[in-house]
């Protein structure tokens, strides 16, 4: 407390010595004009008065500095703020959010941007504080001097951030400091600019918390219906090879233990992936292959698989029941439909750093009941952009002569990732 009585009494004091001076000079030149030397008295009215009303200026000046910084002391006294603001963005984003902070600065003026010198620069009206005062033209501190404020901005690039050098000072030159005050109004500008940046600093990184927020739900939406679809197909696929194999068990015994071999197959691979997100493209592939035997066996010589998936790219990652659901889809709506049946390919290619991994069927196409766009393919894509972003996508599209050929592409990197691990 004893301090900032210190600090207070010294600012005044300097405040008035400054203008004391002037005073002393200006009645000495007045007193030395040979016209006006017997006529003393006006100019000690004139520098009494003067005196009263820097001192009043000066003391009204501390009381706002209180009231806007809640403190007296030297920094908040200055009429030059300065201020070195971390932004935890690149340097190009951390411009662009200060750029934005200055311009809703109140009483902006004459705005400067420079985005490849990342510098701001501009001017700032200086409000009448309490209004226009009757007064205020006879206020000394206010007689010279520029009624505006400006200030510069310069973001200097770090490795993952951009540090904002941020100055406010009045427009006049710095040796006006020691006869004029600027009621606190670059320290104002100062701390509105910096509570600009933290509240957009802040906004962005709620925005990001509920888009991660977003995300999850609908990878964890997607997942659900994933499982949902397959609680809806895997029923049905049961009942139908169980009823098949049990015909089978009296007309070809043989043939019967093969699909259920092939049933017992499927499901050694299904049950584990049930609720596991991310498999292999040869895990996915054996119980693709489980599947389509399983299917040779009621479809006969209706159905034919071929199979072109190198070895070196077994290991690639691969969603769980993703190739599942092209094949399925495949089936159902190229190869079913049709009286004489069909061949389903299964390939593999690495292309341009990705693994490219093909369904395909001449079957019906899309000339048949169905487009072959349904909740399938649409989960199927989803999964994907959860997963990998713009890197991964599926594509459908109309097989030669006849049938359709969908692809799904992922990223040859994470196969690598995923070696490394195993």
């Amino acid at each position: 407390m004893f301090k900032s009585l210190l600090k207070q009494l010294f600012f005044v004091l300097r405040i008035a010595i400054a203008w004391g001076l002037v005073v002393i000079l200006v009645t000495a030149l007045y007193s030395a004009i040979p016209i006006v030397r017997e006529y003393p008295p006006p100019m000690l009215i004139l520098g009494m008065g003067t005196m009263v009303l820097v001192i009043a200026g000066a003391f009204s000046h501390l009381h706002r500095v209180r009231l806007i910084a809640g403190n007296i002391d030297r920094d908040a006294l200055s009429n030059r703020q300065r201020r070195l603001v971390e932004i935890p963005l690149e340097a190009g984003e951390a411009f662009d959010l200060l750029d934005a902070a200055i311009r809703e600065l109140p009483g902006i003026q004459q705005v400067q941007s420079a985005r490849d010198s990342l510098q701001v620069k501009a001017k700032v009206a200086r409000p009448y504080t309490y209004g226009e005062h009757p007064l205020r033209r006879w206020n000394p501190l206010l007689w010279f001097g520029l009624p505006r404020n400006q200030l510069q901005a310069t973001v200097t690039p770090g490795e993952d951030s951009g540090r904002v050098t941020l100055i406010c000072e009045p427009e006049n030159p710095a040796w006006s400091d020691c006869f004029l005050v600027d009621d606190g109004s670059n320290y104002e500008n100062a701390e509105a600019i910096v509570r600009a940046i933290t509240r957009r600093i802040g906004e962005r990184r709620r925005n990001e918390q509920a888009t991660v927020v977003q995300t999850t739900a609908q990878k964890e939406l997607t997942e659900a219906k994933l499982h949902l679809l397959h609680a809806q197909v895997e029923p049905h696929f049961l009942y139908n090879t169980l009823a098949s194999a049990q015909l089978l068990t009296r007309s070809d015994p043989e043939r019967a233990e093969v699909m259920l071999g092939h049933l017992i197959q499927y499901l050694r691979h299904s049950l584990p992936n049930a609720a596991d997100e991310m498999s292999t493209l040869g895990a996915e592939l054996e119980r693709a292959l489980a599947y389509l035997e399983i299917l040779k066996i009621r479809m006969g010589d209706r159905l034919d698989v071929q199979v072109d998936v190198p070895e070196s790219l077994r290991a690639t990652p691969l969603p769980a029941m993703m190739l599942q659901t092209l094949v399925e889809n495949a089936i159902k709506h190229g190869l079913e439909p049709r009286t004489v049946g069909g061949t389903v390919w299964l390939r593999a290619r690495r292309d341009d750093g990705a693994i490219a991994v093909t369904v395909a069927d001449n079957g019906a196409g899309f000339t048949g009941r169905t487009s072959g766009s349904g909740i399938g393919l649409k989960n199927v894509r989803e999964r994907l952009r959860l997963r990998h972003g713009p890197d991964a996508n599926l594509s459908v599209i109309a097989n030669f002569p006849s049938g359709v050929a969908a692809t799904i592409t992922v990223p040859a990197a994470a196969t690598a990732e995923r070696a490394n691990h195993v």
